[in-house]
């Protein structure tokens, strides 16, 4: 069920979040929350997305606000630290923020940055955290994966290494890391090629690119990998909506990617702390006073709403 549009527009706050550190790119993350019978939802999609991208992370906000979540089948879920590209200098004070993680994951293969640098992170995370995992975000080439892997030592996994699904299945054979996909998975056209070309042992999800928690759902148990659901730099109402898929998911192996709160300055509600400093349950979140964005990019973000919506209607009629 698509709403109308007013009924999304009667509610809608467009949010400017400043964050701690430089994270893909941005140093404030902006997105429009909205109210429906359910709850909050959130329409958050990068603005480098075209609406055809965009509408699919619509659909998520409006599954949330309407339909709420999933029945869950655990009470709380694991989350890592994330680590973004800083120097490892500057590694101990952002995992300052995760208080007790046992899992971090750390960006590496930044442009613009060596291999040295990666390394020097990697090891002054190892230094404080017991598991460590890794995002490439497809920056390496399938040669440079091989060789960025095995001088990074023992990880959990690597994160989508290389940008196609071809590289992907080349660099799992030639190492002997685990291999997930991110990627290949959430921009593909075809999000079960990964499986079909034996190309990853484990599947990264996040909810609102995939077009909400039931389709997320709907994806694992089709992919059936083991699935960790991640962050797409959402605030609390999305990080919200990936607790509950996480939550609601048969089985769950790994920590999963949901703790990115910790890089805003301030979110949009305090209403989602750890509840031992690793892990973090579902809840009902309200919308606290959050702050609000320039006029001029609440209308941006209300046009984008509008052309979006649209689409959906396209879609649903």
């Amino acid at each position: 069920m698509i709403p109308p549009l007013d009924d999304l527009l009667a509610t809608a706050t467009v949010v400017s979040l400043p964050m701690r550190v430089r994270f893909r790119g941005i140093t404030v993350r902006e997105a429009l929350l909205f109210r429906g019978p359910a709850g909050w939802g959130e329409f958050s999609p990068f603005t480098e997305y075209d609406d055809a991208e965009a509408s699919n992370w619509l659909a998520a906000g409006i599954e949330a606000a309407w339909l709420g979540p999933p029945p869950a089948v655990r009470g709380s879920v694991e989350v890592n630290a994330t680590v973004p590209a800083v120097a490892a200098s500057e590694v101990a004070q952002v995992l300052a923020r995760f208080p007790g993680a046992r899992t971090a994951k750390v960006k590496v293969a930044e442009r613009g940055q060596s291999l040295r640098e990666d390394l020097e992170r990697v090891a002054a995370v190892r230094d404080l955290v017991p598991t460590v995992r890794v995002d490439a975000n497809g920056g390496w080439t399938a040669q440079e994966a091989v060789t960025a892997i095995t001088q990074l030592g023992e990880l959990e996994y690597v994160e989508q290494p290389c940008a196609t699904v071809e590289e992907l299945a080349q660099v799992r054979r030639r190492v002997n890391t685990p291999i997930a996909a991110d990627e290949s998975i959430r921009k593909a056209d075809d999000p079960l090629r990964v499986v079909a070309a034996d190309a990853a042992d484990i599947a990264v999800v996040k909810v609102a690119p995939l077009g909400g928690m039931r389709r997320v759902l709907e994806l694992a148990d089709q992919i059936r990998l083991p699935i960790v659901v991640s962050s797409a730099l959402d605030t609390a109402i999305g990080i919200n909506a990936g607790i509950a898929t996480a939550a609601a998911l048969p089985t769950l192996e790994h920590a999963c990617g949901l703790g990115t709160g910790a890089l805003f300055v301030d979110d949009v509600t305090p209403d989602l702390p750890p509840v031992d400093n690793a892990t973090m349950r579902p809840t009902t979140v309200t919308v606290d006073d959050p702050p609000l964005a320039a006029p001029d990019r609440r209308r941006w973000w209300l046009d984008r709403l509008a052309r979006c919506h649209g689409l959906l209607a396209d879609t649903h009629s």
